[in-house]
């Protein structure tokens, strides 16, 4: 299949990816804290992984010379990602968190444009503003209040926002030499370790470590911590990893804006939340942005425009 459209499928498929996980991530998050769910969705995803390595299905290299890759990989994503955004939400509500996170494509097209000379045309930008305003529209009117972030939420929201961009630039840069399951391996390492050291130390100055095995044994967590952990942690970053690594940054990153629609439908379909007008002209208004970055991109590289092609994984 050609490099170009196996990463297009990659973008698609990890925004449904992706999109579900808010609704699986609410329902979870009624019976345990969201630093306790992060820890436990990147523990399972790096034992699944891990037994996916040891039985030869993924090959894995671990290199020295690797590591000036991987290091910002998973600086960026999972560990500061995550950090700045659980706390952000706790601070801020949640349209004024999904309005700051719609602003990711717009920093990771200025960073590639600075960092990687990925720049876009001047139609992509108004595509990729397109779509972000499709998301602000939505937010906007479920929140029905002024956009007023408390502080200290703003500039956690705001870390959240540039880890996320040095993610995108980061993975590019290590697609070069690292393939995607080895990028994903690493992320799942790494995210296992720091966040479940991060619970084991909130549990001993409250609940007590004990809490630890007791809720990882609740029924009521299986599924949603197998989605977290097996669907959107392995899989979802497997595809935006391996995406990363045929499509430049800031086409990959306006998929993200896709997951918006998905958990909106998700929403309806399956718990039966109620739709508005505004939601349906933001959804054509993402769908536009996307198109429109996708098709001006494809123009792009016909016209043989585009500098940089990196090898597949």
């Amino acid at each position: 299949m050609n490099p170009q459209k196996s990463g297009h499928i990659a973008g698609v498929t990890f925004a449904v990816v992706f999109g579900l996980t808010f609704m699986f991530s609410k329902t979870a998050l009624e019976h345990i804290s969201p630093i306790g769910l992060i820890a436990y969705r990147f523990l399972v995803a790096f034992f699944m992984f891990e037994v996916l390595r040891r039985f030869g299905v993924i090959k894995v290299r671990f290199e020295k010379a690797h590591w000036k890759l991987l290091l910002p990989v998973v600086l960026f994503q999972p560990i500061l990602y995550f950090l700045f955004e659980t706390y952000g939400l706790a601070r801020t509500t949640s349209s004024e968190a999904g309005m700051m996170i719609a602003l990711i494509p717009i920093f990771v097209t200025i960073l590639s444009a600075l960092i990687l000379k990925e720049r876009p045309r001047k139609i992509q930008v108004f595509f990729i503003l397109l779509s972000v305003s499709g998301i602000f529209v939505i937010r906007i009117m479920e929140s029905r209040e002024a956009f007023e972030p408390e502080t200290l939420g703003f500039l956690l929201l705001l870390g959240a926002v540039l880890s996320a961009a040095f993610f995108n630039i980061a993975s590019r840069r290590a697609s070069k030499v690292l393939r995607a399951q080895e990028t994903t391996y690493f992320m799942m390492l790494f995210g296992a370790a720091a966040f479940n050291l991060f619970y084991l130390v909130h549990l001993a100055l409250g609940e007590g470590l004990s809490a630890y095995v007791g809720l990882l044994a609740a029924w009521e967590l299986v599924l949603p911590i197998l989605y977290l952990g097996v669907v959107a942690s392995i899989g979802g970053f497997f595809l935006l990893n391996f995406a990363l690594a045929r499509l430049q940054a800031h086409v990959i990153s306006i998929y993200a804006n896709l997951a918006t629609i998905v958990a909106i439908a998700a929403g309806a379909i399956i718990l039966s939340e109620r739709l508005y007008a505004y939601h349906y002209v933001g959804a054509a208004m993402i769908i536009t942005g996307v198109y429109g970055t996708i098709r001006t991109n494809r123009k792009v590289r016909r016209s043989g425009l585009s500098r940089h092609e990196f090898r597949s994984s």
